[in-house]
């Protein structure tokens, strides 16, 4: 997915742009000090790198066709748990487009509530919770992402962490390719990738 016109920069600054833009953009946060985290000492700061991940990840990933009932239903960011982004994940997605499907995002108090959701942030206290959230959602194509420790091997897809000052993603392939998900080689040759005998 990779039909975008502009792209948000942390600073809140938009940034015209095409696929291969957006694409160096990533890559420019990634392999430089813009993912910095705990050396800037700003949680706020954090969570608004990792918000334009979250966006960044409806242009990497492909979900199948069924996964949207119409032409005219958007690409949906969902927040389970506490909304630790602020109002920030709204303004970066706000009038944004990909393949034609606006995006938008929503917030869920518990599992159930959650329907035609494309990607998700779970921000669960309670590992068991997140554990069986995870469970919930098995087989459906919903992209589970977090920053709790031991979420690939509960199953989910994609986790932040933290080394050297800086956010990196770590990524349950087997997770993704059982929702029938395909995330793309460019993103996954900027995460490491989630085995049961090798995990950060």
């Amino acid at each position: 997915m990779s039909n975008i016109n502009t792209i948000s920069h942390p600073s809140g600054k938009r940034h015209p742009g095409d696929p291969s833009k957006l694409r160096l953009f990533i890559t420019f946060l990634v392999l430089t000090g813009h993912l910095v985290s705990a050396a800037q000492g700003a949680s706020s700061r954090e969570y608004e790198l990792k918000a334009v991940f979250l966006f960044n990840f409806t242009q990497f990933v492909e979900w199948p066709a069924s996964s949207f009932s119409s032409n005219q239903e958007p690409v949906i960011i969902g927040i389970l748990g506490k909304n630790p982004f602020g109002a920030y994940l709204e303004e970066i997605v706000s009038g944004e487009k990909v393949n034609g499907h606006a995006v938008t995002v929503q917030y869920y108090n518990n599992v159930e509530e959650i329907k035609g959701c494309h990607v998700l942030f779970i921000n669960l206290a309670d590992t068991k919770k997140t554990e069986r959230v995870v469970e919930a959602l098995n087989g459906r194509n919903i992209l589970t992402v977090s920053d709790a420790p031991g979420f690939p091997e509960q199953g989910g897809m994609v986790r932040f962490f933290t080394r050297d000052n800086k956010i990196k993603l770590q990524v349950n392939l087997e997770a993704s390719r059982a929702a029938s998900l395909t995330i793309s080689s460019k993103l996954l040759r900027l995460a490491e990738i989630y085995t049961p005998h090798k995990n950060s």
